[in-house]
């Protein structure tokens, strides 16, 4: 069975080559990545050198500007911008002052705010020595304009509302959570869902930091230490840490507790019982990102207070559409009072365009999802026992025991894992570049991914990487639909080099 979207073609004809350099992936003008073939090109993309950045076609949206949104930037600053300033697009008026806010508060500059049209959207004006923390912004919060929403302004075309296809959308996600879909929100994307979940904390708890336990995908912690009040991070998710937890509540009581279940590279299952009890005691929300482990396969009702997902992966499988959900649990003993919290600061910004192809896509999710839940344990067993493999990062491997408390009946460990090789900083290099599998930044895809995740999300920061025990020669893998046996004798080619 084939996703309904053209990008198969990658199924059988990856994008690796050296020659795939900044290709789409998938080949679509809206595709959410972009080839780095060799572990050198990923290097001298994340050092800017113009012989990576002019190849580029598209990338991950947060931290590249789409070619769309990147023309209508300029016509913004033809039409609205003054001689030394620039300008930014967001969806909806308080969108753009967040970002104004943020600015302000980084920078001590302020920026003007100019409607499209009557009816948005919105644009920002801002002097050029704040568009650095302007695009920090645009990356942390999610919040920016999407670039089809971008494409069909530029060319005149009316927005798209297809409120059908969101309540389609809401539908088939509580199905598959039992939850009722009157508390299921879409975001633009899965960091505007953190973010949108994130206020809502802060005004039940103003003033007070979160907590993050365990190591988590680069911008959840960065959007609480940049866009909230801090955060306290307990990168090593054992049973010490949730002690020192505790002991650290009892002198500063938190928002809330965020954790990814399981987590995003190394993909370990936290004690959610634990942390739930905690929760309970401290009368605040748990926050758990189960976009790794999806709703196929976890129930995490009885734990989780809010749970947040990034469509944009797995419930897509696209790669060329962006979005995300947060649900509220109704049996949490703050449900009511989030939910509250949630509708003061609650707006509609995904695009009807993404809300037709999200309910088309996520018709055969449940299938997609144990098709790939099976075969990528197939691929972790053969990793396992290979002799030039250290390490197999994968929720059997780092904590069954606390994943498998929650998984649903005929429910798999899920289709990402991370791999460490032995001699890793002289073989790592060497197996990306032959690993016959699409390379660039994503996952969730129905076409297999890799990556050295590390060096992509932590460039500038590897040694504290390193020391939170994520390796920057770590090669992440995303298991798509390719027949299992096809994408053993790929990595076992690339592991033989």
């Amino acid at each position: 069975m084939l996703h309904p979207l053209a990008g198969h073609v990658l199924l059988a004809q990856p994008r690796w080559r050296p020659e795939d350099l900044g290709q789409p992936l998938p080949p679509s003008a809206h595709a959410t990545s972009v080839c780095l073939p060799t572990w050198a090109d990923v290097i001298d993309y994340e050092r800017a050198e113009p012989r990576v950045l002019r190849r580029l076609q598209t990338g991950y949206p947060r931290f590249f500007v789409h070619p769309w949104n990147e023309r209508l930037f300029a016509e913004c600053q033809q039409r609205f911008a003054g001689p030394d300033e620039c300008c930014q697009v967001y969806p909806t008026r308080a969108a753009a002052q967040r970002c104004l806010d943020s600015l302000r508060r980084w920078t001590g500059l302020h920026g003007r705010l100019v409607p499209w049209s009557d009816s948005g959207p919105f644009v920002i004006c801002l002097p050029q020595p704040a568009a650095r923390a302007a695009r920090k912004h645009w990356r942390h919060s999610g919040e920016g304009f999407g670039s089809r929403q971008a494409q069909a302004l530029l060319e005149g075309q009316p927005p798209i509302e297809a409120p059908e296809s969101k309540r389609e959308v809401r539908k088939q996600i509580a199905e598959l959570t039992g939850l009722p879909a009157d508390h299921v929100y879409l975001f633009a994307s899965g960091m505007s869902a953190i973010y949108g979940i994130h206020r809502a904390i802060q005004r039940l708890f103003p003033g007070r930091k979160t907590v993050q336990f365990g190591f988590p995908y680069v911008d959840t912690l960065k959007l609480q230490q940049d866009l909230g009040c801090g955060a306290h991070f307990f990168p090593c998710p054992g049973p010490e840490a949730v002690q020192e937890l505790e002991t650290r509540m009892r002198t500063e009581p938190a928002a809330a507790i965020y954790c990814e279940f399981p987590s995003n590279p190394l993909l370990v299952s936290p004690d959610l019982e634990a942390l739930a009890a905690s929760a309970r005691r401290q009368g605040i929300p748990l926050v758990v990102d189960e976009t790794l482990g999806s709703y196929v396969n976890l129930d995490l009702r009885p734990v989780a207070d809010v749970l947040i997902t990034s469509l944009t992966k797995y419930f897509s499988g696209a790669g060329d559409v962006l979005a995300g959900a947060a649900i509220i649990n109704p049996a949490g003993a703050l449900a009511d009072r989030l939910l509250a919290a949630l509708e003061s600061e609650y707006e509609d910004n995904l695009g009807g365009a993404e809300a037709r192809l999200l309910a088309d896509y996520g018709a055969d999710f449940p299938a997609r999802m144990k098709r790939i839940n099976r075969t990528a344990e197939q691929l972790c067993d053969f990793c396992s026992a290979h002799p030039a493999v250290e390490t197999v990062y994968y929720p059997p491997y780092s904590g069954p025991e606390t994943y498998r408390a929650f998984q649903r009946p005929g429910g798999g460990w899920g289709g990402l894992f991370s791999l460490l090789l032995k001699d890793a900083p002289r073989r790592a290099p060497r197996f990306y570049d032959a690993l016959e599998i699409s390379k660039g930044p994503n996952l969730g895809t129905i076409f297999s991914l890799a990556c050295p995740f590390t060096l992509l999300a932590h460039y500038e920061e590897l040694d504290w990487a390193a020391d939170c025990g994520v390796s920057p020669h770590l090669v992440r893998i995303s298991v798509g639909l390719e027949e299992p046996e096809e994408l053993q004798d790929r990595l076992d080619r690339a592991l033989e080099k």
